[in-house]
């Protein structure tokens, strides 16, 4: 069954709509203004926790709905519903109407995004791949394997998430799109004690395929082995000093700190408002020379892919930053209207109950020409933040702090002791102009990214080679 019928069986088969008429009203709610849609949703998921030697949760949900949006300049009318029925899109059509106010635009000069035929995964629905039973018996192994793994491990808890979302979006020029996209992760936890000192350690991973690509022995064993790794090696772990020093960031999910401190900036909606510390910038050196940022939906299976964005825009890889220099932002439809560009395939929302806005999708630095060794041999002394955990942004000033939860220290030219309660505080902006080495080991993060903006969340990626950053402040614990 291609992708048009599945979702033709979902949103108008099932719900005893036609697709006819639901083009009609939807044409007619968003007559007279500047651009709009309607975007309809079917999502099925569920999450199975293992905690203790028990299963202490497993949570299905069904949810459907649509989102129906008129925009007229900067102005939204927004109406979203969990009936798919018409009658109650002609309800929501009378609402978003109310943004014309007596006043009038052409939803026909704004042109609807071109169709794309990539498929970046399966329609597959991961949820009906596997019975609960197994996945339970999975949970209830990885449990096992670890407590008989080493006797210092106290407490274990895995989890396994899956979801199915299909989502339809129509224009009002009858233009139709949707997308079936899954999406599955798998975590683990760890806690170990030695000597009355208890230390946690965690690993992840996931993607937008089934789960099958995550529950063989070789997968799931790799990430219990990386969590219990970092418990002890957390229990290892010294105070971290405090103070300005060298830092090396090493590959994959460090570019967390990127996606933050840096990312965001960089989308439309701040620019536009001028509320980035990049607004303005466009085609003036924001990094050091070297520095290549992209944002990129478009590769194979990662869980910030999208084979559209939730506007029904394609996605594409969108290079912000190129050689030091702020060469793209990150846009929807909207921002891209009012700045005058092309959106990017970045109009992304948490689901049917929101509203679209510039979000990223797979963020990272590209590679340079430096070896990790050579990097780490540089630092006299100096802190290598492998992962990290909590952090908070400011993204019209660039502040941000971010805390390490593995790191380690640097002393003339090797890495040392690991380290605890390391912070790193600066300012992004500033952050990438101090980025001295890059390194040729780029690599992704291995599929947890979630990013909240405005009180919603997406999944996303990221990434970036071993890098070097100069006189960065440091918070410790080390009295």
């Amino acid at each position: 069954m291609t992708n048009d019928n599945i979702l033709n069986n979902i949103f108008f088969s099932n719900f005893d709509m036609s697709e006819q008429e639901v083009a009609k009203v939807t044409a007619e709610a968003i007559s007279g203004v500047d651009d709009g849609e309607l975007f309809m949703e079917f999502c099925q998921s569920e999450n199975l926790t293992f905690d203790d030697g028990v299963l202490k949760n497993a949570n299905f949900d069904t949810s459907c709905g649509f989102g129906l949006r008129a925009v007229l300049g900067e102005t939204t009318g927004y109406a979203h519903s969990s009936e798919l029925s018409l009658d109650a899109i002609k309800r929501a059509s009378k609402t978003v109407q109310a943004v014309k106010s007596g006043y009038e635009g052409d939803v026909s000069l704004y042109k609807s995004p071109k169709i794309t035929t990539q498929k970046l995964y399966s329609d597959a629905n991961p949820l009906s791949q596997i019975p609960f039973e197994e996945k339970v018996k999975l949970l209830a192994e990885i449990d096992a394997y670890l407590r008989a793994k080493d006797s210092r491990v106290k407490q274990v808890s895995v989890s396994i998430a899956g979801e199915w979302q299909a989502v339809q979006i129509i224009r009002a020029d009858g233009h139709k799109v949707g997308d079936i996209r899954p999406l599955v992760r798998l975590n683990v936890s760890v806690v170990a004690e030695s000597n009355g000192r208890m230390e946690r350690g965690g690993h992840g991973m996931g993607g937008r395929s089934g789960y099958a690509e995550y529950i063989t022995a070789d997968k799931w064993k790799y990430a219990a082995d990386e969590a219990l790794r970092q418990a002890f090696v957390n229990l290892e772990s010294v105070d971290a000093k405090a103070g300005e020093m060298d830092i090396v960031l090493g590959p994959g999910w460090p570019g967390v700190l990127l996606h933050e401190a840096v990312g965001h900036g960089l989308e439309g909606d701040y620019n536009r408002k001028k509320t980035s510390n990049f607004s303005e910038l466009m085609g003036t050196q924001v990094a050091a020379k070297g520095v290549t940022v992209v944002d990129n939906g478009t590769i194979e299976g990662r869980r910030g892919s999208l084979n559209i964005d939730d506007e029904g825009t394609p996605t594409k890889e969108n290079v912000l930053i190129e050689d030091g220099i702020l060469v793209s932002y990150m846009q929807d439809r909207t921002n891209a209207r009012l700045m005058n560009v092309e959106p990017t395939g970045n109009g992304r929302r948490e689901s049917y109950e929101h509203q679209p806005f510039p979000r990223m999708t797979n963020t990272y630095m590209l590679n340079g020409d430096k070896s990790p060794e050579e990097i780490i041999s540089s630092v006299k002394n100096g802190l290598y933040a492998v992962s990290f955990g909590g952090g908070q942004v400011d993204t019209t000033s660039g502040k941000f702090v971010f805390s390490a939860s593995e790191a380690y220290k640097i002393e003339n030219g090797k890495i040392t002791a690991p380290v605890k309660g390391a912070t790193l505080i600066g300012n992004g902006p500033d952050v990438m102009r101090k980025i001295d080495m890059i390194g040729n080991d780029m690599s992704l993060d291995e599929g947890i990214g979630t990013c909240g903006k405005e009180g919603q969340s997406v999944p996303v990626g990221v990434g970036q080679p071993t890098i070097r950053v100069k006189n960065v402040t440091v918070g410790g614990t080390e009295v």
